[in-house]
């Protein structure tokens, strides 16, 4: 919330693909899903009320007017929509930001597309995703098979909403617990930088570390720009066994194959603008992955129990290195530097978590990244796996997923990407000003996989 401003909206994005089932889906089947599920996310009919005189930090109070419909909208392309308009609607949607009056989320069933497809396209703001108490509501709506799972019903009675009053003693009662939150909490409405990120690290309970630190600014780019307030959107698909060919033939992870694909994506895009680039050229990107914490994550576990699971590493992306297995090599010794305390989770322990955790994930990614200074690193690219198997929301056969990680002060590009029933998708979010060719890019990371899968027997 204190890292929103006008030209970065602080709210994470999906976009899943949905193929029409015989019975249908239109938008009073999905209305009624949401409304089936909320009940698993309840911050979701909740708002942000700040106290009186920034004495305490914002809270989450019951929303006594939540509108199941003002949050859950429909949209449609001219049919046939094609993937061009659904990128171009996409982005207009995650150029607007959130209303902070109300609960901090909105859904979109888009009709029209092709081949008798359907998309949900969601927007969360990262304060309401911590991965403890809340998770993004694209997770609950998902099941394993297309007869839906039988979720209790509940009758729900919105607590009275606190006056300013109630707020003030609340908030004198943390400061007599705690003497220098106040402090704290003044500094930050008087804009100060440093406690404003100090804030955001505090109140995610200490959510995210870095474990690699740069002792030089990251390398100059066009990445690097005065961003506006608009946004292009672009895609990109792959089948994830060529990523695992690739993993197998050059003994690396599926990870250093996705940033491998991505510096020579990279590379590529910036040759095709006439940049400068040199044999030590490099994009410094920041990954954010999932880590254990003090234990095992058990087959067991829920979503919930991801919060303190995810730690940012900087890697310098070799994009001035032509050979794209030297480039792969590069990255995987690099990664291997930061992950060889064995601490990284691996994707069979990721989809053993309850629901659809990548929407939750990226979201903590993308808060992780957030917090730091954007003089370190270039972009970031969060990568979650997730499940090899179908899933359906209201019947419908989920096709495709594309992450939507928004993006930092700064910086003009942000990738996500999902691997999902055996596909990898790729979510690519730029200002629109200054990626005029975020097609072109997204394009370059097919031609970026096949020259490595060309160096696979």
């Amino acid at each position: 919330m204190y890292l929103e401003q006008p030209t970065t909206p602080m709210h994470v994005g999906a976009v899943s693909v949905f193929r029409r089932p015989r019975s249908g889906f239109d938008y009073e089947r999905l209305v009624d899903l949401v409304e089936q599920r909320i009940a698993l996310v309840p911050r979701y009919r909740q708002k942000v009320r700040y106290v009186p005189g920034n004495l305490a930090r914002p809270v989450w109070i019951d929303d006594p007017d939540f509108d199941i419909a003002y949050h859950v909208r429909r949209s449609a392309l001219p049919r046939p929509g094609s993937e061009e308009q659904l990128t171009e609607l996409v982005a207009r949607l995650m150029s607007r930001p959130l209303d902070h009056t109300r609960p901090l989320w909105e859904m979109y069933l888009v009709e029209g597309l092709e081949q008798s497809r359907v998309a949900v396209v969601t927007k969360t703001h990262q304060a309401m995703v911590d991965g403890i108490s809340a998770i993004d509501i694209g997770q609950v709506i998902l099941d394993v098979s297309p007869e839906p799972r039988a979720v209790p019903e509940e009758l729900w009675m919105p607590r009275p909403e606190p006056s300013g009053a109630e707020l003030v003693v609340g908030a004198v009662a943390e400061a007599v617990a705690r003497p220098g939150e106040i402090v704290d909490n003044v500094r930050v409405a008087a804009g100060d930088a440093l406690a404003t990120v100090n804030k955001v690290a505090g109140a995610a309970g200490k959510l995210f570390s870095m474990a690699w630190t740069a002792s030089r600014p990251a390398p100059g780019t066009p990445l690097n720009v005065d961003i506006s307030t608009q946004r292009r959107f672009a895609v990109a698909r792959a089948e994830l066994e060529d990523y695992r060919r690739v993993r197998a033939a050059h003994g690396c992870t599926v990870n250093d194959v996705v940033l491998g694909v991505v510096a020579g994506a990279l590379r590529s895009w910036l040759l095709s603008r006439g940049e400068p680039v040199t044999s030590s050229s490099t994009v410094r990107a920041m990954v954010p992955l999932s880590v254990r914490g003090e234990a095992d994550v058990p087959s067991s576990a829920t979503a919930g129990s991801l919060g303190n699971r995810v730690t940012s590493f900087l890697v310098d992306l070799p994009v001035g290195e032509p050979s794209p297995v030297v480039r792969l090599h590069q990255v995987a010794h690099a990664m291997r530097e930061h992950t060889s305390n064995g601490q990284s989770v691996g994707a069979d322990t990721l989809v053993r978590i309850g629901g659809f955790a990548p929407p939750t994930l990226h979201a903590l990614g993308a808060r992780a990244a957030s917090g730091f200074s954007k003089r370190i690193f270039n972009l970031v690219v969060t990568n979650v796996p997730g499940p090899q198997f179908p899933l359906y929301a209201a019947g419908a056969p989920m096709l495709e997923m594309f992450p939507v990680v928004p993006l930092a002060k700064g910086q003009a590009l942000a990738i996500g990407l999902t691997s999902y029933d055996g596909g990898v998708y790729y979510g690519f979010n730029g200002d629109r000003d200054a990626m005029h060719d975020l097609d072109v890019l997204a394009g370059m990371v097919t031609e970026s996989l096949d020259e490595l899968t060309a160096t696979v027997a």
